[in-house]
């Protein structure tokens, strides 16, 4: 891409991230606000946090005016960029602040060798901030003045970008113009053309292998997308999340089960504090089919339904507001508690919010239908588009019933001494109210 014959000073900016691991980039255009006095302003809601990688959220318990501040805190591992390479700001944070809710983020200057200084104590309007993220967590800024090319070309071009709340994504700039979006729905086309397609997984060093087992429709897409496992985050597009999902037929495209959204172990309660073990022998129940030796611990555990009859445990939601939709305590959690309000399980929010991280921003679910043997995979022609994914949605959706608890743990050999436990925790919502756990979702026809 060439800029009055010279190349695009947004494009050598890019490079220059992407020669340091970034693979993802983004850039925000700074108000006066945004400058390290003030923190720099990431987004309403939280989120900035499926955006920008981060350590675990803690607690902020700063004090101000005598008051303790009702927010929390995780790092960054930010490392600034100039013409010199890379360098780390060691102090870098995202601070929560549920009150509004927002994201900010501060402690970028402190401690870091060659942070651009100048620029992030001004108050000038205009000025640029750059971000590349890489797929190991860490995050490279680059900030330039209002009066520099790169901030004139990104003024040119602010109208053709795809946003992603206060971001700007700059992934179709190193694409030759075509968004994420279009190649995405463009690689998707090909693959449903094939038609039926082998199982395959994609191994560590980038070359498929066949899959006999009848869970290979995720793996067998990702393989046909180039996609490599990755030990960060979610399967990853050009910066969309990929999910694929059984269907019955490619006329009503009904999911064949709900989705499974996050997997996390709880975080305290009884389950915590003595072992799951003893949280089985407590609130499990004998195996149905009366397999001598098996206690069983399952059912569907949604906010607003009475104690199950197996368990005697319902899920309550404690330190959120789902009339505002916003934290009120930060140290809430979700909770299974008995009659005698025991918390037998919980899951602190900081921790929910941890998990809910690992998901994109942008996410794409594709039908498909499954043959055997040998396994084979067919995907539709109808996908989801799904945009903006927040925390705070989540606990919207947990609040109202749509995302329950449905775990499947158990202990064999319970009669012996050395009985042998198994943990499934998971969190579920059915298919079709995956959409409220984004701002925008829409259908495309690939053909």
């Amino acid at each position: 891409m060439k800029a009055n014959g010279l190349t695009d000073p947004l494009i050598r900016i890019l490079d220059q991230m992407a020669a340091h691991g970034a693979t993802r980039f983004y850039a925000k255009q700074l108000a006066p606000n945004d400058n390290s006095k003030n923190q720099v302003y990431l987004g309403g809601g939280f989120g900035a946090l499926n955006i920008i990688p981060h350590g675990e959220i803690e607690e902020d318990g700063s004090q101000v005016a005598g008051s303790v501040r009702d927010r929390a805190k995780a790092p960054v591992d930010f490392w600034w960029m100039d013409e010199q390479g890379i360098a780390p700001a060691p102090d870098a944070q995202l601070i929560l602040y549920p009150k509004y809710p927002e994201v900010r983020m501060s402690g970028f200057l402190r401690g870091a060798a060659r942070a651009p200084a100048p620029l992030m104590r001004s108050r000038d309007e205009g000025r640029v901030l750059f971000f590349g993220i890489c797929p190991d967590g860490r995050v490279i800024g680059h900030v330039v003045g209002r009066e520099t090319p790169e901030a004139a070309a990104l003024a040119d071009k602010v109208d053709i970008l795809e946003a992603s709340g206060v971001f700007l994504d700059l992934q179709s700039l190193r694409q030759k113009g075509a968004s994420s979006r279009q190649m995405l729905l463009d690689a998707l086309r090909r693959i449903h053309a094939k038609g039926w397609v082998p199982s395959q997984k994609m191994g560590k060093s980038g070359v498929a292998a066949p899959y006999n087992a009848r869970n290979g429709g995720g793996y067998t897409l990702e393989a046909e997308l180039g996609i490599s496992p990755n030990g960060y985050a979610e399967p990853d597009y050009l910066g969309w999340e990929v999910k694929q999902y059984g269907v019955r037929d490619f006329v009503k495209y009904l999911a064949k089960s709900p989705v499974t959204l996050m997997t996390p172990e709880p975080t305290g309660g009884l389950y915590r504090d003595d072992g799951v073990e003893a949280f089985l022998r407590r609130y499990g129940y004998p195996d149905k089919s009366g397999k001598e030796g098996r206690i069983n611990f399952g059912g569907v555990y949604a906010n607003g339904r009475d104690f199950h009859a197996d368990t005697g445990l319902k899920l309550v939601l404690e330190g959120f507001d789902p009339d505002d939709g916003k934290i009120t305590d930060v140290d809430g959690q979700i909770a299974l508690i008995d009659s005698a309000d025991v918390v037998a399980a919980s899951w602190g929010f900081k921790g929910v919010i941890g998990h809910w991280n690992r998901k994109h921003a942008k996410a794409v679910y594709v039908p498909s239908l499954m043959r055997a043997p040998p396994p084979e995979y067919s995907y539709g022609s109808r996908v989801e588009l799904c945009e903006g994914t927040d925390v705070l949605l989540l606990l919207q959706a947990l609040a109202s019933g749509a995302v329950y608890y449905d775990p499947g743990i158990k202990m064999e050999k319970a009669d012996t001494p050395a009985p042998v436990t198994k943990r499934r925790s998971q969190f579920r919502v059915k298919h079709n109210g995956l959409f409220g756990l984004y701002r925008t979702s829409r259908q495309e026809q690939l053909v």
